[in-house]
């Protein structure tokens, strides 16, 4: 497993200076305020994943190395052919339950890793990257943390996995199985217990839609 080694305010300031662009020049670009490209580069806070797509494209480098994982700097062009091999596992930036969420559009980078995509490579278009949003499931994974996911419509009791709600981003959960239906878990005590029956599963609708295999740990160096 591959942590972060850098900081998002590291990256940023070296492919800016690697690109040779003036952050004004960076603003013009991105339409991200000066302020809000000073505040990154002095690393007061991190873009958010919208923030980090724009400034990628605009830097010409790979987002997933923006935001400090150990991947390439530099964007790899991906030409399929019929004896060419998939070497990549996308990262989305978020999931919903009214959209497409497996469009190209909602992919905001790759895992490319060598490591990572040998243990996956047997079926690795069945596996997904999806950052960590909030503080649900403090202190296994943290806000902004990425785990990868395997694509299945059900996992066992007791296994984590990511869950849609109808009008709610993808959250993730430890599902729990009883008679009646599912209980879903956050690690962090401050968030509730979620409680569906089977037949308010189907109404609402509630779906798993993967399950959970590792995380990559954003704090692991901080």
């Amino acid at each position: 497993m591959s942590n972060l080694i850098d900081s998002f305010a590291n990256r940023l300031k070296y492919a800016i200076t690697i690109k040779n662009i003036k952050p004004i020049e960076l603003s013009k670009k991105t339409n991200i305020s000066k302020t809000n490209i000073s505040c990154y580069m002095s690393g007061k806070y991190e873009a958010k994943q919208d923030g980090v797509k724009l400034l990628s494209e605009a830097l010409d480098v790979n987002p997933v190395w923006l935001m400090g994982y150990d991947v390439p700097m530099e964007k790899e062009i991906c030409i399929t052919t019929k004896n060419c091999s998939i070497d990549k596992i996308p990262i989305l930036c978020t999931i919903k339950e009214n959209c497409y969420w497996l469009s190209e559009e909602n992919v905001i980078g790759y895992i490319t890793d060598k490591e990572t995509i040998k243990s996956y490579e047997k079926n690795i278009n069945e596996y997904y990257g999806l950052n960590v949003s909030g503080e649900s499931m403090l202190p296994l994974l943290n806000d902004g943390d990425l785990v990868i996911f395997h694509k299945q419509d059900d996992v066992e009791s007791g296994q984590t996995a990511i869950i849609l709600i109808e009008n709610e981003n993808a959250i993730i959960r430890k599902v729990i199985k009883t008679n009646e239906g599912i209980e879903l878990h956050a690690m962090n005590p401050y968030y509730p217990v979620r409680k569906f029956t089977y037949d308010k599963m189907d109404k609402i609708p509630v779906k798993i839609i993967g399950r959970v295999k590792e995380a990559k740990i954003k704090k692991a160096f901080e």
